[in-house]
């Protein structure tokens, strides 16, 4: 017992090391957990002039409210068409890009190709929409090869109907590349002596992909599902933001853009709030369903 209480008084050799992780630990300190104190606003008809103090106590009022707004529960179903969409769509497309540069062989050629597909992510979603922007809008290239081709114009941008596709399409181009560094660095440390064996029993190149490399990065995609999940509600302020006007605001419009307009153009915090740990809660049940799922059926899972 003394024995132990000396080695935890006694400074670790490798103190000066703990200090890299002071600045995360006041990055998540100062921008992550003190802001979870201003959801007592939720609670509050919160008045700036009055503070967290004086403000009156409402209870549960805002969530009532948001439930029962058909404008709040048309954008919750909106968030949630669109990121499961994502998930639908531009989750498993970074994993089958990151297969297709694993099989290139030519060092070259597989770092030219790397390079390639991660710089859209280096483009703000300022300059990604611009681009799509020239592109789709009426008088834009596309429409105009349309009507080079003899066929009606499409409006891209003004159109319902064409506002979620693009907000997928335009996540899978900037992210897809990115989103390939995982799965690469985890068929990085797949045995090689696996494709030879397999190679030998006469496996063709699909088999290998199939009976090896999948399997090998199974609990690594397994643990980005959950990651993902835990974001469900978030679905991305600025590009929802830059994309949305009068015409696609119905189904364009989402927590984080509500959150924007409610909190900040009209003024009411404390609804915001509530919106904004309505949606945390969700993504950490959301984690936590899908971590005893994972876990359950053999994965690691995050915790």
């Amino acid at each position: 017992m003394k024995r132990r209480t000396q080695r935890i008084r006694r400074p670790p050799h490798d103190r000066y090391l703990y200090l890299l992780i002071l600045p995360g630990l006041l990055y998540f300190l100062l921008y992550k957990y003190l802001p979870m104190l201003g959801l007592v606003m939720s609670f509050q008809d919160y008045s700036p002039f009055l503070g967290f103090w004086d403000s009156p106590w409402v209870g549960w009022k805002h969530f009532r409210t948001m439930f029962a707004e058909p404008e709040a529960l048309r954008v919750i179903l909106n968030t949630l068409e669109i990121s499961f969409l994502q998930i639908l769509f531009a989750f498993p497309l970074p994993i089958i890009l990151a297969i297709m540069i694993n099989e290139v062989r030519l060092t070259l050629y597989k770092r030219l190709i790397q390079s390639l597909v991660y710089l859209p992510h280096f483009l703000s979603w300022v300059v990604v929409v611009g681009i799509f922007v020239v592109f789709l809008k009426s008088d834009g290239i596309v429409n105009n090869l349309l009507k080079m081709a003899s066929i009606q114009p499409i409006p891209f941008l003004t159109s319902p109907e064409w506002f979620k596709p693009l907000i997928v399409f335009q996540v899978i181009w900037k992210e897809s590349g990115w989103g390939t560094i995982l799965i690469l660095a985890a068929l990085a440390g797949v045995n090689p002596q696996l494709y030879e064996a397999a190679v030998m029993d006469g496996a063709n190149r699909w088999q290998q992909i199939w009976h090896i490399t999948l399997p090998a990065i199974r609990s690594t995609i397994v643990i980005l599902l959950i990651l993902r999940l835990g974001s469900v509600m978030d679905t991305g302020f600025e590009q929802i933001f830059l994309m949305l006007n009068p015409f696609t605001m119905e189904v364009g419009n989402v927590l984080d853009t509500y959150v924007y307009f409610k909190g900040i153009q009209q003024g009411d915090i404390s609804f915001a709030t509530a919106v904004g740990m309505f949606k945390g809660v969700v993504g950490l049940i959301l984690v936590v369903i899908a971590n005893r799922l994972a876990r359950k059926y053999g994965e690691g899972g995050i915790y």
